[in-house]
């Protein structure tokens, strides 16, 4: 396992500096009582990281072993020495700190197991209760070292190990001026973000890292745990987004601990565990979160205007011996004596309110739409945002500026083969600074110059907002490309549609395109994902 080395600012899977005096070598003892075993990996922080046994000791070790030491050491002595002051079960053992001078090294606990970086890349999100029981053994972690008065600085998927007893333990500290509690508070947001999703809110966090971005909407706003995978239950989705959210007081970690605590007891019935409790000191009150008490004032406000509309159109119709059942406006389904949203039948709910899945996509799908003045010598590459693999993408050709000077932009059409409601399109590409859209028509005209042009033609922008024309009425969707484009701000972007109606032909058109390393301006598409139902 990477036992170091994959924390914030760190690319432990890419080659580290190479060595060229003092290099260790596997048998060789260091201070008379560390034998090195095995080289594990090197970090871009020049450190090379070492399976090692304490042969006085007989126990194995992990040696951390930076050259040169002296100066260019010292932060990793000194955080390896306050470390070694806090004792606790999720907190990795430190042993030794030693400067030689020509190299330093820090020799702490060998835990057999894995990070938590290594375990989502290799099974994918995990269940809700394991990323509550990780997150909560974190959070004491936590506890216990800011109860010292120190900072932790480093908590990250790659420094979060699970062993393979099941034990779960947050490794080397490396804190600076910038980290404090409250960091380390929000890197357990991150923490959860990243076992339910795969993903790392590198902005939320502060920090950067090698790990793909949070998915994230047009203007940059990171999605919900609940927005990207089916199954995470409400109340972690708040705590998780709370975590993240700097408008939102952070808990004291012996507080957040707690609260992951009682969640975690909860195990699958997160439906009873009852409101946040983030109870600070020995205050009995608890602390709702801002964001909540926004939503809430909210959701009163649309209960309020709802029925008042319902009062009114109920007296309106008393004279009649019609059903008294409403249809919401825009969704074709009824409420009241035998509507799915009567309180008395709750199993009895409409389609869009079951969780959004992602749908199948195959290579005859999709297809590149480039409009006649192109050259379409892409056209082949449009599988490859569908195959589920990192390392193919649709590439577009490099152009002088970066939008299309001779043409609106182009896009991906995807026919989804029959109507569905969709949720939102999931798109991951090479860099941000793209500026793409979602529209959608009835018909694909085919596979040539002449469809291309047709489709860009008649294909309707989906709504970016609520604009309406001077009458008041909602303004009538723009031609594809043609309405307010926004560019993204990171790698993988949410386009949200939210529409009652369903779709079958829907295009992701791109209008301007980032700068590559050449200079040039284009882009790759990686990955496309339709959710919905």
């Amino acid at each position: 396992m990477t036992q170091v080395g994959e924390g914030h600012g760190t690319a432990a899977d890419e080659a580290g500096p190479v060595m060229t005096f003092g290099v260790p070598t596997v048998g060789e003892i260091l201070a008379e009582r560390y034998q090195l075993e095995e080289h594990v990996n090197n970090d871009s922080a020049g450190r090379q990281v070492w399976r090692g046994i304490d042969v006085i000791l007989r126990r194995p070790v992990a040696v951390v072993l930076r050259h040169p030491g002296g100066e260019s050491a010292a932060e990793m002595l000194q955080a390896a020495v306050d470390a070694s002051r806090v004792i606790h079960p999720n907190l990795v053992g430190v042993y030794d700190a030693i400067d030689e001078g020509q190299r330093a090294y820090v020799v702490r606990e060998w835990v057999d197991g894995e990070a938590l970086r290594e375990l989502v890349t290799q099974e994918g999100p995990l269940d809700p209760a394991r990323a509550t029981a990780i997150a909560h053994s974190i959070a004491d972690a936590l506890a216990a070292v800011h109860a010292t008065g120190m900072v932790h600085g480093n908590v990250h998927p790659g420094t979060t190990l699970i062993g393979d007893d099941g034990r779960v333990v947050l490794a080397d500290a490396r804190a600076d001026s910038s980290d404090s509690t409250e960091s380390d508070v929000r890197s357990v947001g991150g923490i959860l973000y990243y076992a339910l999703t795969g993903h790392w809110p590198q902005a939320e966090i502060g920090r950067t890292s090698s790990l793909p971005d949070a998915m994230r909407d047009g203007n940059g706003t990171i999605a919900n745990p609940r927005q990207i995978r089916a199954g995470v239950p409400a109340y972690l989705d708040d705590l998780t987004m709370d975590l993240l959210d700097k408008r939102v007081a952070a808990p004291e970690a012996d507080a957040l601990a707690a609260e992951l605590a009682r969640l975690d007891a909860a195990e699958e019935e997160y439906e009873d565990v009852g409101p946040l409790r983030f109870t600070q000191g020995t205050s009995a009150e608890p602390v709702r979160s801002t964001r909540k008490i926004v939503l809430g004032i909210g959701a009163l406000a649309v209960i309020a205007v709802l029925g008042l509309i319902f009062g009114i159109r109920a007296i309106s119709n008393s004279g009649s011996d019609e059903p008294t059942g409403t249809t919401q406006a825009g969704t074709g389904t009824q409420t009241g004596q035998n509507g799915g949203a009567d309180p008395a039948n709750p199993g009895n709910g409409t389609q869009n309110e079951a969780a959004p899945k992602k749908l199948a996509l195959t290579a005859d799908m999709v297809r590149i739409v480039d409009p006649p003045t192109g050259d379409r010598t892409d056209e082949g590459e449009a599988k490859f945002t569908v195959d589920d693999d990192n390392d193919t993408a649709w590439r577009t050709s490099g152009f002088k500026e970066s939008k299309f000077y001779n043409k609106p932009g182009m896009g991906l059409l995807i026919n989804l083969g029959s109507p569905h409601a969709i949720s939102d399109v999931r798109v991951e590409a090479s860099s941000p600074g793209v500026a793409m859209t979602l529209c959608t028509g009835t018909t694909d005209p085919g596979d040539s110059s002449q469809g291309d042009e047709q489709v860009v033609k008649t294909y309707k922008q989906l709504s970016t907002g609520d604009s309406d024309d001077s009458d008041g009425a909602p303004a009538p969707p723009p031609q594809c490309g043609k309405g307010e484009i926004k560019k993204t701000t990171g790698t993988n972007t949410v386009i949200p549609v939210g529409e009652s109606q369903k779709y079958q032909y829907l295009m992701v058109f791109i209008t301007e395109l980032p700068r590559d390393n050449d200079g040039n301006y284009r882009v790759e598409i990686s990955k496309v994902e339709v959710w919905g139902n």
